[in-house]
């Protein structure tokens, strides 16, 4: 480990000590099985051997304190342990038993207890199957696992005991360092154990299965160093946080929520987001084996004009280049192949140089030889039993190719079972990467280029101050709040409805008016647009009733926008852009960013929204005012910094001019103090 760290004894002890019966048993055995090289303490009241070591009747019989302990009595006996281990000096204390938190009522206390006896040593659980760190050997773990001694690889955290346990069990040629369970995270959380292995010599990479995250900026400060150290780090992040209570009010509450705001904050830090395991160690191995991307160009080879469909349609919803070659290029490979051969990207090389290692190696370096960041090879073995003496030379010549040209390159079959363990291991041993399947070989190129390019932005310094609250500021006081702060409000006045006409008068014609203190104006029929005389006005006004407001309407619309920004506990301040008015509920259209968002990162997220045509110059269209945009979001980021009170800004919708925007309708909900 380069720098000792409080978790230090844990993850690299040379003194263990088990509690309990069987499970403790088990344990020892698994750490028999990885070699460990230090001392392994059984501690048990009644036995006297255990996996044929001596057994010590009590901690007070250990020779010293031990580096890490794991603890697998019943959930009442763990406390009185922990206390124990606490008070000799203990390394750290991993908590096997249940019946803690999560069963609620008396668990709540429990687990209290727990964290109160364990005072300042790190505590694992409780909840939990434990630690494995192959580095040493170490298995606080109560069953088996199926990892091997490796002196680097990638590091697992997991809160779920089965998922870690089925983590240490899968097969792809992938070292695996350290794998994690923490429970009900009472003592140690992702944040603890990710500062400890962003800075180990023997982690090259950190894939992590959350539900939520306690320490946002210790998160955020250990991802930093992960990013600029070239340690990939994917998330499985599954679950949701418990809010306080819905926005009601709002549209963004009901469009986005805290699982958009984790996906905003893991962009901002560089941690590339994943949907499902397999994709949480497929993504890890390709970005961890590759490293970091310098762009997005990818090539692909196969003899199969299917199997090259296959890679085209698979990319289309992808960010990756497949570019067409230039003239020079595509004839320098042309000349490696038969006049039958249509050169292309994806390439369909066919089958005329099968077998032939000599032209097989020419032909990928000439395709690998020009403006590529990565190869893709698409290359289905026979099963075993079936001569596959065909098939090696066009694995031998990717790697050729691949080393004469310094391209990374990733081989990847069609289907997982036609890439045998023979094969991966050649590819990983030729310094690339293996995967079974087009799609997560490709999703793994895109996760490696994007990850090359968030290493490449500077750091985002991030908004502060996260609480929740209920009382909503509907749309007068709301923009008068944005106006504040400069962003553009129509004129207006809130008056009575007998007084809407001479309001109207005052500000000048047309005018809308509107329902006051309705958060849902247009669904419940309490706005009238287009109003040009006094009496429109007061007719509408009059079936209204109550207070109205009446406004300059607003002409020269060219998109409606939704702009808002929300509290996202325990994240930061989330920002959403997207199609606004009636259809913000109609169609999903919408991007989300955390503050501080730069101009870039806003035109960005513009320009991945389906309406980004109706804002850009399309068709002879004026383009919108993507200036105005920006300022609106520098403007609430002011907003949201100066009143600590905040919980949301929805502006909805905004109106995007040819020369400015406009706010013509908000919500505000500040946050109460009892």
């Amino acid at each position: 480990m380069a720098n000792a760290t409080p978790l230090s004894r844990l993850l690299e002890p040379r003194t263990l000590a088990f509690v309990g019966g069987n499970p403790a048993e088990i344990a020892i055995r698994q750490c028999m099985t990885l070699g460990f090289a230090g001392d392994l303490w059984p501690v048990h009241p009644h036995r006297s051997e255990m996996a044929g070591l001596p057994v010590f009747p009590s901690l007070g019989d250990l020779p010293s304190p031990p580096d890490a302990v794991l603890v697998a009595v019943n959930c009442n006996a763990t406390i009185e342990v922990v206390g124990q281990l606490a008070e000799m000096g203990a390394g750290a204390a991993i908590c096997y038993a249940s019946g803690y938190a999560e069963v609620g009522g008396e668990g709540v206390g429990l687990q209290e207890a727990l964290v109160a006896a364990a005072g300042d040593m790190p505590l694992v659980g409780p909840n939990c199957y434990g630690t494995v760190s192959a580095t040493v050997g170490a298995a606080l773990w109560p069953d088996q696992q199926g990892l091997s001694r490796v002196d680097r690889g990638v590091a697992l955290i997991t809160q779920s005991g089965n998922i870690g346990l089925n983590l240490t069990m899968q097969d792809r040629v992938m070292d695996i360092s350290h794998v994690l369970t923490l429970g009900n995270q009472a003592g140690l959380g992702v944040e603890d154990c990710m500062e400890a292995l962003v800075g180990d010599s023997s982690v090259s990479g950190i894939g992590l299965h959350v539900e939520a995250l306690g320490d946002i900026a210790r998160f955020e400060a250990a991802c930093h160093v992960a990013l600029n150290a070239g340690i990939p780090v994917v998330a499985l992040k599954t679950g949701s946080s418990d809010r306080g209570a819905l926005i009601a009010a709002s549209h963004t509450s009901s469009l986005v929520g805290n699982d958009a705001a984790y996906g905003a904050l893991f962009e901002r830090l560089g941690v590339r987001r994943v949907h499902s395991i397999p994709e949480l160690l497929d993504t890890l191995l390709v970005m961890e084996q590759l490293g970091p991307l310098q762009g997005r160009r990818i090539v692909s080879l196969s003899c199969s004009g299917g199997e090259a469909s296959v890679v085209a349609d698979s990319a289309e919803v992808l960010d990756l280049e497949f570019h067409e070659f230039d003239p020079d290029h595509a004839g320098r490979i042309a000349d490696t192949l038969t006049e039958l051969v249509a050169v292309s990207n994806p390439l369909d090389y066919h089958t005329f140089i099968w077998g032939d290692q000599v032209r097989l190696t020419r032909c990928f370096t000439e395709v690998m030889d020009g403006p590529v960041d990565a190869a893709v090879l698409v290359l289905d073995f026979p099963r075993e039993g079936l001569d596959d003496s065909g098939w090696w030379p066009t694995l031998h010549s990717f790697v050729d190719a691949s080393r004469e040209t310094g391209t990374p390159g990733v081989v990847a079959s069609s289907m997982a079972e036609n890439m045998p363990a023979e094969a991966e291991e050649a590819v990983a041993s030729a310094g690339q990467v293996a995967v079974r399947g087009i799609v997560p070989a490709l999703s793994g190129l895109e996760a490696a280029a994007w990850w090359g390019g968030r290493r490449r932005l500077p750091a985002v310094d991030r908004v502060a101050g996260l609480s929740s609250a209920q009382v909503t500021i509907t749309e007068h006081g709301a923009k008068s709040l944005l106006a504040e702060v400069g962003i553009r409000v129509p004129e207006r006045e809130l008056v009575d409805a007998g007084e809407a006409a001479l309001a109207a008068e005052r500000i000048g014609w047309p005018v809308v008016v509107k329902r006051s203190g309705d958060a849902h104006k247009t669904e419940s029929g309490g706005v009238a647009l287009d109003l040009v005389d006094s009496a429109s006005v007061q007719e509408a006004a009059d079936r209204m009733g109550g207070k109205v407001l009446v406004e300059r309407q607003v002409d020269g619309t060219l998109v409606e926008m939704l702009v808002a920004v929300r509290r996202e506990p325990p994240v930061g301040w989330l920002l959403t852009l997207g199609v606004g008015g009636i259809l913000v509920e109609v169609i999903a259209d919408t991007r989300s960013l955390l503050l501080p968002a730069s101009a870039t990162e806003v035109v960005a997220a513009l320009e991945a929204l389906a309406i980004w045509p109706l804002l850009a110059e399309h068709r002879g269209r004026r383009a919108g005012n993507l200036d105005a945009i920006i300022g609106v979001v520098e403007s609430l980021r002011s907003l949201v910094l100066d009143r600590p009170d905040l919980v949301e800004v929805e502006i909805n919708p905004l109106l995007v001019l040819a020369d400015g925007a406009v706010a013509v309708d908000a919500l505000i909900t500040l946050e109460v103090h009892e």
